[in-house]
């Protein structure tokens, strides 16, 4: 009856052995996947995409990081909805920024025109499972050289801080949230911290957003 028992304690031992030497490991977690959405201002006109506040910000990270940066230069927010947000099935994206706006004001959008545009935006970023979407203000670019061209300084200013509001409250609406960098953006203006074309924030300023961001706690890692 013993060696029935000592038997017995020798097979349970060998079967819990093999089965949890056989028991499948857990799956390694994937890097946060990055997609930034916007404009020039996103992909770092002025500067290079190396340098752009996205990639900045990745690089400021305290994890490994997918970016992606589809932003492109003169895009309005009819531009993102047909040619970017087709990324968010492609890529899947754990977390997503939002920067657009400035040539919706140069190209004549309206206000509400740019509410509808920015709604369905956020609400195709939430509708794709991405667990955060952080929307940015565009820069004070009214005070620009190439500004000129577009009017009196402070209607555009105007202009420009309307776009902001609206782009906040959209952005509020769906559960994101925004990152109010427009302070510094004004301060940068005011210091004449623009590219050579006289139009763009320069590479320092990119990386001052990034580390404003990263000091608000804004990071793909979660």
């Amino acid at each position: 009856m013993r060696a029935l028992s000592i038997a017995s304690v020798a097979l349970c031992v060998v079967a819990c052995t093999s089965a949890r030497a056989t028991a499948p490991a857990s799956e390694p977690a994937t890097a946060p996947r990055y997609l930034a959405l916007g404009d020039s201002f996103t992909i770092g006109t002025g500067s290079t995409p190396e340098q752009s506040y996205p990639a900045r910000l990745t690089a400021l990270s305290s994890c490994t990081v997918e970016l992606r940066n589809v932003g492109v230069n003169g895009y309005t927010t009819e531009d993102v909805i047909e040619e970017e947000l087709p990324e968010l099935a492609r890529f899947a994206p754990t977390f997503v920024s939002l920067a657009i706006g400035a040539n919706d004001i140069v190209q004549g959008h309206t206000p509400e025109e740019y509410r509808e545009h920015v709604r369905h935006i956020v609400a195709a970023v939430k509708a794709s499972g991405a667990k955060r979407i952080v929307s940015l203000p565009q820069p004070d670019w009214s005070l620009s050289p190439a500004a000129r061209s577009f009017g009196e300084a402070p209607a555009i200013h105007a202009r420009i801080v309307e776009a902001n509001a609206i782009l906040r409250d959209e952005t509020l609406a769906v559960g994101g949230s925004f990152a109010d960098l427009f302070p510094l953006m004004e301060a940068q203006a005011h210091a004449g911290m623009i590219a050579g074309d006289g139009l763009h924030p320069s590479a320092a300023a990119y990386a001052a957003w990034a580390t404003e961001l990263a000091r608000q706690g804004v990071s793909p890692c979660g």
